[in-house]
């Protein structure tokens, strides 16, 4: 368990934690606790939020810059996966071709659009979002891992975090992940208890949809899938909360 929950602090952000057994059965824990850093994550960046607001800054510019801070804390990596994924998927050509796109260094129309995209909608969504909002948020944009690592779904690749992670966390675990930040969310939109819950019900299917589509054009889910995952859910999640806060 202490060593799942250090390789999940280790592979969703920046914090230099070292990691201790690494395989299969650690990857299950750290996929399924994807969800909890996910909240810490949003607890900083919602505290952010809320001091920024305070010392007078404009919401467009506090928004700017917790986003900004949240690409930081993650290095950068779920954006990188967002773009890879995109680029491969947009790509001409049969699995092999789409993946050999997806892990290329570089990064093409596809992938710049697709950052562009959800920084875009991630800032401008944050400008109305509270404090406890950003926390539900990011905790729901990271049930895209658990959901994209359950059982049955394959890995494209043989090597690679993928080939990791894939088909590790049980449907149980997702289930009880979602559940625990259904709950937490009630509490994102004042008076409108159901808007939390249902902006984590619309990350899920929106992380779902993708998943799916990458599994039938690469063949299963890569390290980049489900950065590309959490980047498309956490937006979603930001924008059911940010539109229950503007009601």
């Amino acid at each position: 368990m202490t060593d799942g929950l250090r390789l999940a602090v280790t592979v969703l952000t920046v914090l230099p934690v070292r990691a201790g057994t690494v395989d299969r059965r650690t990857a299950a824990v750290a996929m399924t606790s994807a969800p909890l850093v996910g909240a810490l994550l949003g607890l900083c960046l919602g505290g952010m939020l809320a001091g920024l607001r305070l010392a007078g800054a404009t919401d467009l510019l506090a928004a700017a810059v917790v986003v900004a801070s949240a690409a930081l804390l993650t290095r950068g990596m779920h954006l990188d996966g967002l773009a890879d994924t995109f680029d491969g998927l947009g790509t001409y050509g049969d699995r092999e071709r789409a993946l050999a796109v997806a892990k290329a260094p570089d990064v093409g129309a596809f992938g710049v659009v697709a950052i562009g995209c959800a920084l875009l909608v991630q800032a401008a969504a944050l400008t109305s979002v509270s404090a406890v909002g950003v926390v539900a948020a990011f905790a729901a944009g990271r049930l895209a891992v658990p959901l994209a690592c359950r059982r049955g779904i394959p890995a494209a690749r043989p090597e690679g975090l993928g080939a990791l992670v894939a088909a590790t966390v049980p449907v149980w675990g997702l289930v009880a992940g979602a559940t625990a930040v259904a709950v937490l969310a009630v509490a994102a939109v004042p008076g409108r208890p159901w808007q939390g819950p249902l902006a984590v019900l619309a990350a899920l299917i929106a992380g779902e949809l993708l998943v799916r589509h990458c599994v039938r054009r690469f063949g299963g889910i890569t390290g980049d899938v489900i950065g590309a995952a959490v980047e498309l859910s956490t937006s979603i999640a930001l924008i059911v909360v940010a539109t229950g806060e503007r009601a």
